[in-house]
């Protein structure tokens, strides 16, 4: 993960942390308000207003932000000594269902297309491994079962044709495919990263290629974009046909350090600097702007 958005996590948490997770109710947790949207309603934009952190024309508070298909996931960040993060599942009118528990920052957020899968992204603190600095936990729910994987860090990997096993093995930002099984996601070991494939139902992950961050999958399941590391050293936007392995650098070539979303078959959508901006997914056209003061866009 970007090397500022590390610094500035830093400077919020003042102690280490573990994952973990409790269940629907939990008073403590802070509530969700009642909405006028309806999250079955195909198409629409939404968006996280940056000013009152507010899921714009809703009464709902979020840190990050997702939703598909009548169903929504809210990361909602608990100040404290032992950073804590509420991943408040809500219905079709923004209604809170269930919320698990998490031990970490909020960082990335998605639904699959049909509403069934969830996954989410908090940075943690106190891993061995890491001398005490920042970790990723990327966790599932599978609301047709119910069922939660907290961490999807002990899933089998294979990497160059055999089974891969390291200690500092870390995940983020997950993107389903339309099967609600397949899903890619950023793995990051030993200083360098990789795309992953992964299978939830049969529980293995291979590795596709290196250098490849934050991905977001087509809705036809054809394409992936996902952010780049330059020479520069800065992140620029790519998209890779997964039939024919090719890969093209977008018309965006500003430094983006966010989780594409798909605004349509043909464009992607992605915060820069406080505003959402879309481009082309095929490389050509140019960057335009799309919501001001505004982060976690997503299309219902």
């Amino acid at each position: 993960m970007r090397r500022g958005v590390i610094l500035l996590v830093a400077a919020l948490v003042l102690g280490g942390a573990t994952a973990g997770y409790t269940l629907w109710p939990d008073r403590s947790a802070p509530a969700a308000g009642r909405s006028t949207l309806d999250l079955a309603r195909p198409g629409r934009l939404l968006v996280r207003d940056r000013a009152t952190g507010l899921v714009r024309g809703s009464r709902t508070r979020c840190d990050r932000f997702a939703a598909a298909r009548g169903t929504g996931v809210c990361l909602l960040a608990r100040p404290g000594a032992v950073p804590t993060t509420y991943a408040l599942i809500l219905d079709r009118t923004m209604r809170p269902t269930r919320r698990v528990k998490l031990a970490g920052i909020p960082s990335r957020a998605r639904v699959s297309g049909s509403g069934r899968m969830i996954s989410w992204t908090v940075f943690v603190t106190g891993d061995s491994y890491n001398g005490g600095a920042f970790s990723t936990r990327t966790g599932l729910l599978d609301t047709r079962t119910g069922n939660v994987t907290v961490s999807i860090e002990e899933i089998p990997l294979v990497k160059d044709g055999r089974r891969y096993h390291s200690a500092d093995v870390n995940y983020w930002g997950l993107t389903f495919a339309p099967d609600d099984s397949r899903f890619y996601a950023t793995v990051a070991t030993r200083g360098k990263t990789y795309l992953v494939e992964g299978d939830y139902a049969r529980w293995q992950a291979r590795v596709l290629r290196e250098n490849a961050e934050c991905p977001s999958l087509s809705p036809d399941g054809g394409r992936l974009v996902y952010k780049k590391r330059t020479p520069s050293g800065a992140w620029r936007l790519h998209a890779l046909d997964l039939a024919t392995h090719r890969e093209i650098p977008l018309a965006e070539t500003a430094d983006v350090d966010d989780q594409a979303a798909w605004l349509d078959a043909g464009t992607v959508m992605y915060g820069k600097g406080r505003d959402v901006w879309a481009v082309p997914a095929d490389g050509s056209g140019s960057p335009r702007l799309l919501a001001t003061e505004a982060s976690s866009p997503t299309i219902t």
